[in-house]
């Protein structure tokens, strides 16, 4: 099957065609760095790292490039609270993010760039959209694009101008034109972090930071655009104004928007103060528990955040690591190669992977082999090299989502303890210490690890 993915430009599914044979770029709008990643940044984080994690699968080389706003009003506003520049604001919190990022297993983008290192290109790119009649300077230094210039505005969000002039205002003290007309350079105010340019002054306007950056890094076509569908209206559809008077060519050929994650019906965002740091959430839950609650369901559609139904994605992602863990021990001697049902599963990740990156339905295959595999197991039907091949796709699997146990320091150390107190207990019920057998059994289990005693000896699993 031929990978599709929903084009938000389209409305539709299309078939995946890169620019260039075998290579993708893709840039993804990244995050204002003034506090903490919260949880609804962890879902866009996540999701582009699935994509671009299976992306690569099927054998592209994917150049992802996700962008830091490290000079906003938000950013500007926390420094002076704090006493402090802006740029350390957010330094501090880039690291931050990063620590984040990292511990929920985001493989890194291959580059972030940030704003105040762009200045010189979104000054450069500002001066063409004002050369192609597209930009004007206002009395203050300030630069706008003319809105009024382009007939198709509105072409990602489906929003009319009719619709969106009739809800807009300007203030009494705004020097635009129109109302809909948006800032690409904004002029310095006193005690705010600004650079020079030829209109004095001043520092970028949020969208063409994005503009700059993908022309410069990547070109002035590229074939993925992602992001929050929070961004398509105004942040990416003022991308595409900025990018395409300049070049006249399509900014991306495919847009991508993953949906918002809500608390109470409301997108969660540091604005609304409904939000939950991924530091906090990760004191609770393991990275793998966290991304499988994110991944188990499409992209695209809304997920409710509670803790309910993170307990929830805990217990079912158990099934799959209890599975593991047992076909990581399993000292059967059956016949069963798997064959078929490695087969299976992997036809149907890769179908419903083809399918707009349906991580859901794809992770039903996986619930679907651990299943079986549970059935061969405890019937001693499986053979050792069948289980070697259920464990080896699993892990196959996993390298898109990411979402097994994490090898641990020591986990070789703790299969030869275990090793160990099987055999001690192997001795004490050929002694018929059964008491001591069973205390070493009852107390490993408190302890998070189970052994199953049956006919082929014992083998343990983590719990």
């Amino acid at each position: 099957m031929t990978l599709q993915i929903y084009n938000t430009m389209a409305k539709a599914k299309q078939d995946f065609r890169p620019l260039e044979e075998g290579k993708i770029k893709m840039y993804v709008c990244g995050v204002t760095v003034y506090d903490d990643v919260h949880m609804g940044h962890a879902r866009f984080m996540v999701v582009f790292d699935m994509v671009s994690r299976y992306l690569r699968y099927r054998g592209y080389h994917v150049t992802q490039v996700m962008n830091f706003t490290d000079v906003d009003d938000k950013i500007i506003k926390r420094a002076n609270e704090e006493g402090v520049s802006a740029l350390d604001i957010s330094r501090r919190c880039i690291e931050a993010f990063f620590r984040d990022s990292d511990a929920l297993r985001v493989k890194r983008a291959d580059i972030y760039p940030k704003a105040s290192e762009t200045i010189s290109e979104i000054i450069a790119m500002t001066e063409d959209i004002i050369k192609a009649g597209f930009g004007y300077v206002t009395p203050d230094g300030s630069v706008y694009f003319d809105v009024s210039n382009v007939p198709d505005y509105g072409k990602l969000s489906g929003n009319k101008m009719e619709e969106m002039l009739s809800g807009a205002r300007i203030e009494v003290d705004e020097i635009k034109r129109s109302p809909m007309d948006f800032c690409l350079w904004k002029a310095a105010k006193p005690g705010e972090i600004s650079w020079q340019s030829p209109w004095g002054k001043g520092r970028p306007g949020w969208h063409i930071e994005c503009s700059a950056m993908v022309r410069k890094l990547l070109g002035e076509t590229i074939d993925i655009h992602g992001g929050g569908n929070d961004l398509i209206f105004p942040h990416h559809e003022n991308e595409i104004l900025q990018s395409e008077s300049v070049t006249k060519k399509p900014l991306a050929n495919y847009w991508m928007h993953n949906g918002m994650l809500q608390v109470a019906d409301a997108k969660m965002s540091k604005s609304l103060r409904n939000f939950f740091s991924v530091k906090d959430v990760l004191t609770k839950y393991r990275p793998e528990e966290a991304r499988f609650y994110l991944l188990n369901t499409h992209y695209r559609g809304p997920l409710i955040y509670s803790e309910a139904a993170l307990d929830e994605a805990a217990a079912s992602l158990k099934r799959i690591h209890n599975a593991y863990d047992s076909l990581k021990n399993y000292t059967g001697k059956g016949t069963h190669g798997a064959e078929d049902l490695v087969v299976k599963a992997k036809a149907g990740f890769l179908t419903e992977m083809d399918d707009d990156l349906n991580s859901r339905g794809a992770l039903s295959y996986l619930f679907d082999l651990a299943r079986e595999a549970n059935r061969l197991m405890d019937s001693g039907e499986l053979s050792a090299d069948g289980a070697s091949r259920i464990i080896a796709f699993m892990e196959e699997m996993d390298s898109i989502f990411d979402i097994l146990p994490e090898e641990k320091k020591g986990e070789s150390k703790l299969e030869d303890v275990m090793t160990l107190l099987i055999d001690i207990r192997k001795e004490l019920r050929k002694r018929k210490a059964y008491d001591l057998s069973d205390l070493i059994r009852d107390r490993l289990e408190e302890a998070g690890i189970k052994i199953e005693d049956n006919a082929d000896g014992a083998k343990w699993k983590l719990i």
